[in-house]
């Protein structure tokens, strides 16, 4: 694992730095949309692992998921799969006990609803249903120009995931800006709270005038908001 990358998946696991910060530190980006976690109060941070499931089929999808590693984060991109469910509870239980994946996230449907909520796995979706795809292999890909698409989102990149949903900091983010706008987020979430709960400042004067950064009671904390490392 590269350092730096090592040092972002640390520093958000340990500060459980939430979606919703990391998606400010992207620009309010990042998000899959409509990626909803099944159980509660997991927290999964990891390296993506970028896999496929095509035409309703979960053939190549079996042969992909021989390779992922420890800690990562298994990224499932249902192409053309209609309203089928890639998988249910044994891949779910294959990708979490066996091959010790930090998490599962779907774009797309499961399937076993009720089995993965009894087992309560770190696991996120588009939603679920009884059918699943067929275990058939498929005549023709994804065309390359779309697994290229894909990959370029997801080789590389770092997953988080918790109660909000599912955010990703694509390769080209994973640098030291990154790392210290993680830092500016959380100084100015404190700051923000500080500013309501003493200070007594409205919303209106803490968001927008700021009032926290020239008059607020411990302004003089807040040096990397001053010199606007980072904004929200």
């Amino acid at each position: 694992m590269a350092t730096v990358e090592g040092a972002i998946i640390k520093r958000i696991l340990s500060n459980r730095i939430s979606t919703s910060q990391v998606s400010d530190c992207l620009d309010k980006t990042g998000a899959l949309r409509k990626v909803l976690p099944l159980n509660f109060g997991h927290f999964r941070v990891g390296r993506v692992r970028f896999t496929y499931a095509y035409k309703c089929s979960n053939w190549e999808l079996h042969e992909q998921l021989q390779d992922v590693q420890p800690g990562e984060v298994v990224l499932v991109e249902a192409i053309d799969c209609e309203d089928y469910a890639v998988f249910g509870q044994l891949v779910t239980k294959f990708l979490i006990l066996y091959k010790n994946a930090s998490a599962v996230v779907v774009n797309g449907l499961l399937r076993d609803h009720g089995e993965l909520r009894q087992w309560n796995w770190p696991v996120w979706s588009r939603g679920f249903t009884p059918i699943g795809c067929f275990n058939r292999e498929n005549e023709m890909l994804p065309e390359t120009e779309l697994l290229e698409d894909f990959r370029g989102r997801y080789d590389g990149a770092i997953a988080v995931c918790d109660d909000s949903g599912t955010v990703i900091i694509p390769e080209e983010r994973v640098n030291e800006d990154f790392l210290d706008k993680l830092d500016v987020i959380e100084i100015q979430e404190d700051a923000w709270f500080h500013s309501i709960d003493t200070d007594k400042f409205t919303t209106y004067e803490t968001v927008c005038q700021r009032k926290y950064l020239s008059q607020g009671s411990v302004f003089s904390k807040y040096d990397k908001l001053k010199k606007g490392i980072g904004s929200a």
